[in-house]
């Protein structure tokens, strides 16, 4: 086994991804297709991209789906447990939809990707809002981001596991339905950027 195999949890520890084909993922919106890396093969425990400049887009994407589930304070430094809520959320998304939950995630992350927000710009003494068009990158970044945090607040005081909710919150946001966290989030931001155009 070489180093690299030891280090990373490879397909055997997402079964459920491993029994649909990866090539058959479409990803429509051309603007994040650069950012989004479908391995799934080379997903790790370790910050093995936290000091490189530039990594985000190399990492895996349901890697940086396990790192943003760590920013709650529940699983905050916990990988390994934010890993198996990930497993366990794929495992539910394909009881449930019979389709391949790589695909759900995918249309989850490009329908809750905003695509305008505003700035505030000073003329003299007052600060005006402008609507600003947001980097591929930052679009991803604040999909995911959101995403998580809807299933972590649906998931407080609620009998629902945080896997249910998270898988909830994926399907919902794939079929773009405003229910979802995510989707209503990035509705109001684009509302209040078209109205500071």
């Amino acid at each position: 086994m070489t180093a690299k195999k030891t280090e990373g949890l490879h397909t055997n520890f997402f079964p459920v991804l491993a029994k649909h084909d990866i090539s058959s993922v479409k990803i429509e919106d051309k603007g994040l297709e650069k950012y989004i890396n479908l391995d799934t093969e080379n997903i790790y425990i370790g910050g093995v991209y936290s000091n490189k400049l530039f990594a985000k887009s190399k990492t895996p994407l349901v890697e940086r789906l396990i790192n943003n589930m760590m920013r709650t304070e529940q699983y905050t430094g916990k990988k390994i447990k934010a890993y198996k809520v990930v497993k366990a959320t794929f495992e539910i998304i394909d009881k449930k939809t019979k389709s391949n939950p790589m695909q759900v995630f995918i249309d989850a992350v490009q329908n809750a990707a905003p695509k305008e927000e505003t700035t505030r710009l000073r003329f003299g003494g007052i600060s005006v809002p402008k609507a600003v068009d947001i980097a591929p990158q930052r679009r991803l970044d604040i999909a995911l981001r959101n995403i998580c945090k809807g299933s972590v607040a649906a998931s407080h005081k609620n009998k629902k596991s945080v896997e249910a909710c998270l898988a909830d919150e994926l399907i919902k946001a794939s079929k773009n339905d405003v229910a979802s966290f995510a989707v209503a989030k990035k509705n109001d931001a684009e509302r209040v950027a078209k109205s500071a155009r």
